[in-house]
């Protein structure tokens, strides 16, 4: 695989959108795996990652999206 940038070879993908970047083109951001709601705590907590690979070029909406179509 190629980064997607300046076509030299790929050390990773971004966890957002797949393309390949190298290592002078990768980012790093925290990537949420997973949201659950804790009863005990009365909150909402997230098991994150903090330093996933990302291209910097995608955008990953910052909040959920509603697909009612699924319902």
């Amino acid at each position: 695989m190629l980064c997607w940038f300046c076509a030299e070879s790929a050390r990773a993908a971004c966890r957002f959108c797949g393309r390949g970047v190298c290592a002078d083109h990768a980012r790093f951001g925290p990537y949420i795996l997973q949201v659950s709601r804790s009863e005990s705590r009365r909150r909402v907590e997230a098991l994150v990652v903090d330093d996933a690979v990302q291209c910097g070029s995608c955008r990953p909406r910052p909040h959920a999206v509603a697909m009612p179509e699924l319902d």
